[in-house]
């Protein structure tokens, strides 16, 4: 069993993300999975959440995550808006982040204790693929690089949830597929 949390801003996609996610684990990877989206203030730019399970097994559970084995970060900026993304997290679990600058991973890593973390600028490769500042698609890219998911499963997923845009949105989680490091 992975317990995965998104957290993000409104008008970045996370809450779809972690819906197509669940798509990719059941119907491209023959796992389960179950999504539970937590809004906030219901606007953009406003911080939203979104708890995953992903098991081979059937998902009994239909809860949040409070002990996540990922974390995925959307905006690097939520550690400056208050946002503990660390909450309930052991060094052991794997933050995945979403910035084009190192020192704001080690500051994810000081504040969090975070052991591995990886980095992709998924809203450039958003922009440079889709042409549009929404990096849901690219972050599904970057955490299939902890192998939970299969970039593949992903690309099927994306394609079935953005129709005609599902090609450009494959080519951005390809893109932070390949671009995705640690740091």
């Amino acid at each position: 069993m992975q317990k995965i949390k998104f957290y993000g801003v409104g008008g970045q996609g996370a809450v779809t993300a972690a819906k197509v996610l669940s798509i990719a684990v059941c119907l491209y990877q023959d796992e389960y999975a179950v999504t539970v989206p937590v809004y906030s203030h219901e606007r953009r730019g406003s911080p939203v959440y979104a708890h995953i399970i992903v098991d081979d097994q059937p998902v009994l559970l239909n809860c949040y995550v409070y002990e996540p084995d990922i974390v995925v970060v959307f905006d690097d900026d939520l550690i400056d808006m208050g946002v503990d993304v660390a909450e309930g997290c052991s060094p052991d679990t794997v933050l995945v982040l979403n910035t084009r600058r190192p020192e704001t991973a080690e500051r994810y890593r000081r504040a969090g204790g975070f052991r591995r973390i990886l980095t992709c600028d998924a809203t450039g490769a958003a922009v440079k693929t889709i042409g549009l500042n929404i990096p849901n698609s690219a972050m599904l890219g970057a955490l299939a690089r902890t192998g939970v998911v299969s970039i593949d499963a992903v690309g099927s997923a994306l394609r079935d949830a953005f129709g005609k845009a599902g090609e450009k949105n494959v080519n951005a989680a390809e893109y932070a597929y390949e671009h995705t490091q640690d740091a």
